[in-house]
């Protein structure tokens, strides 16, 4: 039974790493898919961004998002961080600094629809 369920979550490991696999979007950042959904993360100094869209480039809107928020690891310290939905499809939050190379960055919120939104992003 054991070695069964070994085998499976190492069967599973791929999949769930390629869900987070990542392309360059319209803003020059890493899209991520969610479930359909897409997030784009531009960070430009202390400002980060998340674009949300869904399908073909097609802006989701962010209004009305429930408890949008990022979870930043960065030069050993963790904290989290209130995204703020801005129209037509952004979610945006101030740093207290730049993002350091290699920061993980994870974005979770729930939209208006019920529709949960997670995706992890590495700051390259």
């Amino acid at each position: 039974m054991r070695r069964t369920l070994l085998a499976l979550a190492l069967l599973a490991a791929p999949i769930q790493a390629s869900a987070q696999a990542t392309v360059k979007g319209p803003n020059g950042g890493p899209v991520v898919d969610s479930h359909g959904h897409y997030v784009e993360m531009v960070s430009r100094g202390a400002e980060l961004v998340l674009y949300l869209t869904e399908g073909a480039s097609k802006p989701l809107s962010a209004a009305g998002m429930k408890n949008p928020r990022a979870l930043i690891q960065d030069g050993g310290k963790t904290a989290t961080v209130t995204l703020i939905p801005t129209e037509p499809n952004k979610l945006v939050a101030t740093l207290p600094g730049p993002l350091g190379q290699g920061a993980r960055v994870v974005v979770s919120g729930t939209l208006i629809d019920g529709h949960a939104i997670q995706a992890r992003f590495v700051n390259n």
